[in-house]
């Protein structure tokens, strides 16, 4: 009896210390009906099946660690297929471990359905980026191409290389999502192995605001931002976003502090025919000149750099004339506010016809030399301004900064429109894409939502989209970018590309019953 007792106890212990490494966030499923209902109600889980109850011990304790961390986010769930019940549920769902030589299979569900076999490195931080970004590119440390690269984990793992490494560095400041970031990573990782041994290219994912403090001291004010460093101080920023791996290569054999950029003579101090005017100026110059046109512009604004030629030859020709119908003025609001501020001007360039010292029209079609010079030979009020299309009532979103992802997080499949109202192919373009909304608009999990990148903070959104043309098609599922849409611009192609994925969600669920 006292054997038998004691045999008894060691298998309570085994059993309390195989439970032990598991943590209360695993859910452990061993009914497929559980199993259906878990996938039904939860977007993001990553499955792990083992052949039996200790084949995946190291997993799950590795697997416990990322579940607390991904709370709220993704969910993990463990299946034994070697008990009685987990058996039939791994038959049902047509998963054997057994046939792996580890005895476990990783398979990661999204939005109810298979998605993919967990294939990147088993490791904490791998596991954590994907359960927080199925679908996005893998850590740049886990290319193996990347291999020759030096990845920078922490702060303190930073100061220490810096401390301790004789040879130069080149140390890439970066954020896992920046576009020109991913263009460069091949390059500078090519350029590491090239140099391998004399030099060392260093990577660091600094986008997380714990590193705020690291981005000020290294003025890190955009990504990806490259620093120099020789015995741990730092020298140089490198400055060539369109360099090959060569180029980088040979300035590390001769490192020179990036030349400054000659500075751009503002627009009043070139001999420009347009009369620049001063807050000071301004009201005196209207008096003497019964019949103005004043462009109020920014020097940074492309626009207004593509319409200032065009001002500059208008002006030539009406400036100099001692029997011109008017004369063209020019100010920079961003000097001389106080102007900028009495006449309202929120975008530029805005032009504005002042008669007699009083405003009497705002011109947003003038922008060529010919226009400009018929409006002053007959000056006419504007058309009246097209409707906006945010103004149309339609079935598309219109969204901003402020609630951009909000509203994609609660649809399963969004497409968006980011636009600007002058482009040409953007206005082709909306009939269209508002026809394809009104079919769906009963239908609760899609949006068709767009974004007009030249107002407010929209331009920061667009940026941070990888939006570099008009118009940008981008779909997302459940707020998660999932690829750029490509298709054709025509209803058709916006009707067809939502249908094919409620086809394939129709069929997934098919699959499953």
């Amino acid at each position: 009896l006292e054997n038998w007792s004691r045999q008894v106890l060691i298998c309570l212990v085994s059993v309390l210390q195989a439970t032990v490494k598991v943590s209360p966030l695993i859910e452990k499923v061993s009914d497929h009906k559980d199993f259906k209902k878990l996938l039904r109600t939860r977007t993001n889980v990553l499955v792990l099946y083992t052949k039996s109850a200790t084949s995946g011990d190291s997993k799950l304790k590795l697997l416990s660690d990322v579940a607390q961390v991904v709370k709220g986010q993704g969910t993990i769930a463990w299946v034994n297929c070697g008990d009685s019940e987990g058996r039939k549920l791994c038959k049902k769902v047509k998963v054997d471990p057994s046939s792996k030589s580890s005895g476990i299979d990783l398979l990661h569900y999204k939005d109810g359905t298979f998605h993919t076999e967990y294939n990147r490195p088993a490791t904490f931080k791998s596991m954590v980026a994907f359960l927080k970004d199925p679908t996005g590119a893998p850590l740049w440390e886990e290319n193996p191409e990347a291999k020759d690269v030096f990845h920078v984990e922490s702060e303190k793992d930073f100061r220490k290389l810096l401390k301790r490494e004789e040879r130069p560095i080149l140390m890439m400041f970066y954020a896992p999502w920046c576009g020109v970031c991913k263009r460069m990573q091949p390059i500078f990782q090519q350029a590491a192995t090239e140099t391998r041994g004399t030099f060392v290219l260093a990577g660091m994912n600094v986008h997380p605001a714990e590193f705020d403090g690291l981005k000020q001291e290294y003025n890190v004010k955009g990504y990806p931002t490259f620093c120099y460093f020789e015995k741990g101080k730092f020298l140089h920023h490198y400055e060539n976003y369109g360099a090959t791996a060569k180029d980088i290569a040979d300035w590390m054999k001769n490192p020179q502090p990036p030349q400054p950029k000659a500075p751009e003579v503002p627009w009043s101090e070139t001999d420009s025919p347009v009369f620049h005017l001063t807050d000071e100026s301004f009201d005196g110059f209207l008096e003497e000149h019964p019949s103005a046109l004043v462009m109020f512009y920014a020097p940074w604004c492309g626009h207004c750099k593509k319409m200032k030629p065009e001002y500059d030859e208008a002006a030539e020709y009406l400036n100099k004339d001692p029997n011109s119908p008017g004369v063209l003025a020019a100010v920079d609001t961003t000097i001389h506010k106080a102007v900028g501020e009495r006449f309202k001007i929120s975008g530029f360039p805005t032009v504005k016809y002042f008669e007699k010292g009083v405003e009497k029209f705002t011109l947003p079609h003038l922008r060529s030399k010919e226009k400009i010079i018929e409006f002053l030979q007959n000056p006419q009020a504007p058309p009246p301004p097209e409707q906006s299309w945010e103004e149309r009532p339609s079935s598309v979103s219109h969204l901003g900064m402020e609630d951009f992802r909000e509203a994609l997080k609660k649809k399963k499949h969004a497409l968006v429109m980011f636009y600007a109202p002058w482009c040409p192919h953007c206005k082709n373009a909306v009939p269209h894409f508002t026809t394809a909304a009104d079919l769906f608009k009963e239908d609760r999990k899609i949006a068709y939502a767009a974004v007009d990148c030249t107002k407010g903070q929209n331009h920061e959104l667009c940026k941070q989209e990888s939006v570099e043309g008009y118009p940008t098609f981008n779909y997302y599922n459940y707020g998660k970018f999932a690829e750029k849409y490509n298709g054709d611009r025509v209803e058709s192609g916006f009707i067809g590309f939502m249908r094919s994925l409620r086809g394939r969600d129709q069929g997934k669920r098919k699959e499953e019953l």
